[in-house]
């Protein structure tokens, strides 16, 4: 008889949180955070629980993230209609579309031919690999959504790592994997803050900014751009210089032999027409992406094509992910090899990292539930000590708060959430609410530890190649960088470009109350 698997033994730490877990609930529930509203204890509760319960992964992941499905109904949170229907949004659509496209590359070999391109460019160095992957990451999600960038470039990594992993041992090659994933999952979130349209939480400041102060000259593209991109830069720098120096030290012999690549690139042949097509839908995504709502570069403005469109407000990139995606299903093949006639058959839907999408509705759901319940708007509150302490004091404790409170819930959310109240303390300390506004926003996006934090860390998750122990111990230290980094340059850079003085409330700051 085949001998049996060994059985997954829980580890200590998991085993005193299934019992920590539930105290912290009861403890978090008891305490009456606000009488006025009981609702909001009993979403700490839950959030407290099911963050020692991520944190430790004493339970499936997937598993902790269906508990709001049962106690947000249970506790008067939200109902189950209304909590099951968070769980799949657009952004849910967004992943799939780009993961079947990332399933068609892999298929094909396409993600083959564009790994050995990429080496061949950059050079086989491992940190130099790396290095071009964040700066590629990091560019393109400057103008598309992160989480595509990164469902893009996951494939593409996955085969340089096997090219690594079938030259030398595991031991030599394990930092060398972990660097590169992390490292696209964290350039990716950091080129998506350098520009208004990179990331969410930047639409969320814009439309909140003018929503709040009517008469302020808007924030300009260029002006936004020349503020944050210096701090996009030195994050990615430093990012790339920790993961492969400090963190995760890559063994010096580890590389990738040039005449290998070339002779491999070789023997791949000519592109196939499937490659072709892939590469077509591929790169015709990304330009819709790109080019969906106008570009506003400055004076010059970039119309998108989704004007063009009988309803364009309906469309987004769920859509076109979903859309792209679907004509893999209609295209044929050529090849006599192929098992299918399509690009894309239904045996694709069975790779598709459902364990993940779960995670991902499982951080939708909370973030619902911390806006349905207040607990969003308690948090925000507390921020109220502000008024008594220095600017500089001021801008550290809110890039702090908001770069530890996104790892539990969507930065977009939470943006949504505490910008205005954010806005309300700047106008009554009469100080400029963009020394507010700014950090708190750059912040939502720097959050490095979970995987629910930030959708490109989901991805990066769901390759199985990471453990949540790893991503928390490292991006801990990432957090505690971004908030000095963010602290410290738009203290210095970021009231200079914005011509913001701490002491003084502009008028249009201050008309907002009359």
């Amino acid at each position: 008889m085949p001998s049996k698997a060994p059985k997954a033994q829980r580890s200590m730490i998991q085993k005193a949180s299934l019992i920590f877990a539930p105290i912290v609930f009861i403890l978090l529930w008891l305490l009456d955070l606000d009488p006025s509203r009981p609702e909001v204890s009993r979403m700490a509760a839950v959030a407290g629980a099911m963050a020692i319960l991520w944190m430790t992964e004493a339970i499936p992941l997937a598993a902790t993230a269906l508990i709001p499905m049962v106690l947000f109904p249970l506790m008067g949170i939200l109902s189950g209609k209304a909590t099951a229907a968070v769980y799949f949004n657009s952004t849910i659509f967004l992943f799939l579309g780009g993961f079947l496209i990332a399933l068609a590359m892999e298929r094909w070999n396409l993600h083959k031919r564009i790994a050995l391109v990429t080496v061949l460019a950059i050079g086989g160095g491992p940190s130099r690999i790396i290095f071009g992957f964040m700066v590629a990451g990091a560019f393109l999600s400057m103008w598309i959504s992160n989480t595509a960038t990164a469902v893009m470039m996951l494939p593409i990594a996955l085969s340089i790592i096997k090219k690594m992993e079938a030259v030398f041992p595991e031991t030599d090659t394990q930092n060398f994997s972990i660097a590169l994933l992390l490292g696209i999952a964290y350039s990716t979130s950091m080129g998506g803050f350098a520009t208004p349209v990179g990331t969410p939480p930047n639409l969320v400041l814009m439309r909140t900014f003018t929503q709040m102060f009517p008469q302020a000259p808007p924030i300009a593209f260029g002006t936004w751009f020349i503020m944050a991109l210096p701090i996009s830069i030195a994050m990615i720098a430093m990012i790339w210089f920790l993961l492969t120096s400090v963190l995760l030290k890559i063994p010096s012999h580890l590389s990738v032999d040039h005449a290998v690549m070339q002779a491999e690139y070789k023997a791949l042949g000519p592109m196939t027409n499937e490659e072709r097509k892939v590469l077509t839908i591929f790169a015709l995504t990304a330009v819709l992406w790109i080019f969906r709502n106008d570009l506003v570069l400055g004076s010059v403005t970039l119309p998108g094509w989704g004007q063009l469109l009988p309803f364009p407000k309906m469309i987004d990139d769920g859509t076109v992910a979903v859309a792209m995606a679907l004509i893999l299903f209609f295209l044929p093949t050529k090849s006599d090899d192929a098992k299918s006639a399509m690009l894309l058959d239904p045996a694709v839907f069975t790779k598709l990292p459902w364990a993940v999408i779960l995670l991902f509705g499982g951080g939708f759901a909370l973030a619902a539930g911390f806006q349905n319940s207040g607990l969003s708007a308690f948090i925000g509150s507390q921020l109220k000590i502000l008024e008594r302490v220095t600017p500089v004091f001021m801008v550290a404790t809110i890039c702090t708060t908001l770069t530890f409170l996104t790892e539990m819930t969507s930065n977009t959310a939470t943006t949504q959430m505490i910008l205005p109240i954010l806005s309300s303390i700047a106008v009554a300390m009469k100080t400029n609410p963009l020394l507010l506004l700014i950090p708190a926003t750059l912040s939502a996006s720097c959050a490095f530890m979970m995987p629910i934090a930030t959708p490109p860390n989901a991805i990066i998750f769901g390759s199985g190649r990471i453990r949540m122990s790893q991503m928390i111990r490292t991006g801990f230290l990432l957090n505690v960088l971004g908030i000095m980094v963010v602290t410290a340059m738009f203290y210095f850079v970021g009231l200079f470009v914005f011509s913001i003085d701490p002491a003084t409330a502009p008028m249009w700051a201050l008309a907002a109350v009359n």
